[in-house]
């Protein structure tokens, strides 16, 4: 059996992937802010899966104490700790410097106690923003989002420059370290409990019926499940050698979630909109509503992403849209969330 640590445990993602290792038969230490969410994330875990070999340490991204315990026999290490805020904050560093820092900081840790293999959960925003001049673009694993872009958002720079800087650490410093990314999109699937993520928050919003209509932007998505599945696989994988896997089963307009709920949920998302608003109406509301300033540059920016590589490294064959939308849904109502 081994230990694998994993950063951040109380997260939407990071409850998956601690769930997919536990019922494979790893131990998982993870990490928490605060100690009071122990308690919570192992409730969580023990309704889904065996949790006996679940334990916790306190660790903050903005701080060395706790990760020299962390690292303590551990095997391998899912960094999935990472600030998402909905709105543009005032200070970009509110944002930045978790991210970035954090990144080097369990990387660091993870050297100094000689642990040896590393899987960042990355984000296709390092990926695809940046490049709205040039729609339908297809893009790939190759591909980095341009920062010079005047549009790009404090959450898009930081988990770009995390993982260049994750990576740049590992050519300089990481000798012998087994590294690679996972690159998500909008993540889906059912949550486990009442503490979600942003993108539960968006499928909230529209099971709510906050907007009548929804903006004209184009949303890379894939299911928690999988997501949880990769992180799982590329742990096992013999060679990492610096790979960066894009998690993505497609890109869908924004408008098929209402579209796609409807069909599924029925009377339940009666008020998912099936309308898109007019672009000069979705630049008039982000006068007055900071988190749809974040979408402004994404407007009319129709694009693909290509994961073959993932598909063909890991033979994995992604949970579709119209599974991974209803799925989260449902699970937010049956948690009095929506």
């Amino acid at each position: 059996m081994r230990t694998i640590l994993v950063t951040g445990i109380s997260g939407f993602i990071a409850k998956h992937c601690a769930r997919e290792l536990l019922e494979h038969g790893y131990a998982v230490r993870g990490t928490v802010r605060h100690r009071d969410k122990a308690g919570q994330v192992r409730t969580t875990l023990e309704r889904h899966c065996d949790a006996s070999r679940l334990d916790f340490v306190e660790a903050d991204l903005l701080s060395d104490a706790g990760w020299e315990e962390a690292m303590q026999g551990v095997d391998a290490v899912l960094h999935l700790a990472s600030p998402f805020p909905m709105a543009q904050p005032r200070d970009p560093d509110e944002v930045l410097r978790p991210a970035i820092d954090g990144t080097l900081r369990v990387l660091r840790a993870c050297k100094g106690a000689g642990v040896p293999r590393l899987v960042l959960t990355s984000s296709t925003a390092a990926v695809v923003q940046g490049h709205q001049s040039t729609p339908r673009r297809r893009f790939t694993e190759k591909d980095w989002t341009n920062l010079a872009s005047p549009v790009i958002t404090a959450y898009t720079r930081s988990k770009t420059l995390a993982e260049q800087a994750a990576r740049e650490f590992v050519r300089s410093e990481g000798q012998g370290l087994a590294f690679a990314t996972i690159n998500p999109g909008v993540v889906l699937g059912p949550v486990l409990d009442a503490d979600v993520g942003a993108s539960a928050e968006i499928v909230q919003l529209i099971l709510r019926g906050k907007y009548p209509a929804v903006p004209r932007i184009w949303l890379p998505v894939v299911d928690v499940r999988d997501v949880a599945r990769l992180h799982r696989l590329a742990l096992e994988k013999p060679d990492l050698a610096g790979g960066r896997y894009l998690a993505v089963s497609e890109v869908v307009r924004f408008v098929e979630f209402g579209r796609v709920l409807r069909d599924r949920l029925g009377h339940a998302a009666r008020r998912a909109p099936t309308r898109e608003l007019p672009d000069f109406v979705v630049r008039a509301m982000a006068w007055i509503d900071p988190s749809v300033r974040t979408i402004l540059p994404d407007l009319g920016f129709e694009y693909a992403v290509d994961s073959s590589l993932t598909r063909d490294t890991f033979g994995i064959d992604f949970i579709p849209f119209t599974e991974s939308a209803p799925a989260m849904a449902s699970s937010l109502r049956e948690h009095g969330l929506a």
